[in-house]
């Protein structure tokens, strides 16, 4: 029976480049953004690909919860979940013994990002909020005290972040999760010619450097609206091990 992680991640949130990470272990698989087909088509929303993306998966929650839920051919299955894909008409109760983590950034990077890529943003488009209550949910679901992971801490420290995860998660830390090969993946989403550019170009995890902020006052309120949310979870982070 394989190990099924679920990482939940908002946007812009080097959630794919964790996603490479756990595909370059020797016993994972991992499944981009299985949700975001029945997000497009519940909400309407007019996000790039979006005809592509829900011709390629299914567009209701309960199918995509039963193919994440099957066995897979590999020991571990790592998914990469998108917080805010996730409406209010799910029930959670098919993930409950899945190992979960969380997958958390300051709220201005990650307005500063989207915004590069989608022309609006607001609290539905960033899902801080919405991380917010499913950690709370799926920890009363699972029993689990479940680890949060600061994307900062991961690109100061990659091998000490990474190798507390893994502790957490009950596997073992690999050597070879700190690089990747270079381009696309089978794996990768259908989107990914939109929003994958930088990871593609990637090796390894980026060096952490503070992002130019350029956020007019919408954006600066909006992520100040998201702060107290974000802290919570911040204050609960995993810290890293030392070598």
């Amino acid at each position: 029976m394989s190990k099924h992680i679920a990482m939940w991640s908002g946007p812009r949130n080097i959630s794919t480049a964790m996603m490479r990470s756990f595909e370059n272990r020797s016993d994972t698989c991992v499944v981009d953004e299985p949700f975001y087909g029945y997000y497009l088509a519940q909400t309407g929303l007019d996000h790039p690909m979006a005809a592509e993306v829900m011709a390629d998966q299914a567009n209701d929650w309960q199918t995509v919860a039963s193919q994440m839920a099957a066995d897979f051919d590999e020991p571990v299955c790592y998914q990469k979940m998108m917080t805010h894909h996730m409406l209010d008409d799910v029930d959670f109760h098919w993930c409950k013994d899945f190992t979960h983590c969380f997958l958390i950034r300051d709220p201005r990077y990650v307005i500063n990002s989207y915004i590069k890529k989608m022309p609006t943003v607001n609290n539905d488009d960033i899902g801080i909020i919405k991380q917010h209550q499913l950690y709370k949910q799926i920890s009363d679901i699972s029993g689990q005290q479940i680890p949060i992971i600061d994307s900062k801490d991961v690109l100061l420290n990659p091998r000490g972040m990474l190798k507390a995860l893994c502790q957490q998660l009950q596997i073992d830390f690999e050597e070879n999760m700190l690089n990747w090969p270079k381009g696309r993946r089978d794996s990768d989403g259908v989107w990914a010619s939109h929003w994958y550019h930088n990871v593609e170009n990637s090796t390894g995890f980026a060096k952490f450097s503070e992002p130019d902020l350029q956020l007019n006052e919408q954006h600066l309120l909006l992520a100040e609206e998201n702060m107290p949310y974000y802290h919570d979870l911040y204050s609960k982070r995993l810290q890293p091990v030392d070598d």
